[in-house]
């Protein structure tokens, strides 16, 4: 049976973390910088910690005016040390209620910037191998992020997205532009199954483009994402999935 790990991103002060969780095998817990802080962190993690779900580290730029979203000039070292104290920020919280942080996954401007910029992506792999060797480094699928890993020694999981629109290279159309979200939950949960079960989905112009995907990333900031996250879950285990979390750490 094929697996897939359906994650997303919480602790951000969407305030149904607790609805979602149920529904999906890894929490990317924003790190208190873009979004969050210490007492959301516990809470993210508590919830995780009673569902089962795996626990990841979800750091940001610092800018909460944007949340996170606009990419930022950054050099190699800054990226590092950016991203480190944010993971370890989590993994002490994490460390004082018994639940593990199994991979780090950069939010919004941070995750599109390392994915097409290589010394941005490799200050990142060295933070989160400083952080602990065993952790898995998730990010955009065919991104430098994921090289950038690979050569740190990291296991990667390649990261897909049902509810965004793809460019020809394989890389998010931008937000703001047209057809950077899918809005209709038909279309989007119908490109999350063909992602977990093809490796393809349809690129903004028509093409059809390889894309892989070892976890599927569904938004928890959007107005209807219970009602998504639900559709998806069932929708997947119907096409015979196995949905659980990546074999982090």
């Amino acid at each position: 049976m094929k697996a897939i790990d359906l994650n997303c991103d919480l602790g951000e002060g969407a305030g149904h973390d607790a609805e979602l969780m149920p529904f999906i095998t890894s929490a990317n817990i924003a790190c208190g910088v873009h979004a969050g802080d210490a007492a959301t962190m516990r809470a993210a993690v508590e919830l995780a910690r009673r569902h089962g779900v795996a626990v990841g580290a979800h750091p940001g730029f610092d800018d909460r005016e944007h949340f996170g979203r606009r990419e930022l000039p950054i050099t190699a070292d800054a990226a590092t040390e950016l991203v480190l104290t944010q993971v370890r920020a989590l993994q002490a919280i994490a460390q004082s209620l018994e639940a593990p942080v199994g991979h780090v996954k950069p939010h919004g401007g941070l995750y599109n910037l390392a994915a097409r910029d290589r010394g941005v992506a490799d200050g990142i792999a060295l933070a989160v191998w400083q952080a602990d060797p065993r952790l898995g480094l998730v990010g955009l699928a065919g991104g430098q992020l994921l090289a950038a890993g690979r050569a740190r020694g990291l296991r990667v999981a390649s990261e897909a997205f049902a509810d965004r629109g793809y460019q020809l290279d394989g890389t998010l159309v931008p937000r703001g532009q047209p057809g950077a979200l899918l809005e209709d939950e038909s279309a989007a949960a119908a490109q999350a199954l063909r992602l977990a079960l093809h490796g393809r989905v349809r690129a903004v112009g028509g093409a059809d483009i390889p894309v892989a995907a070892d976890t599927i990333c569904l938004h928890g900031d959007g107005a209807h994402a219970l009602a998504f996250a639900r559709r998806l879950r069932a929708g997947l285990t119907a096409a015979g999935l196995s949905v659980q979390a990546l074999p982090f750490p």
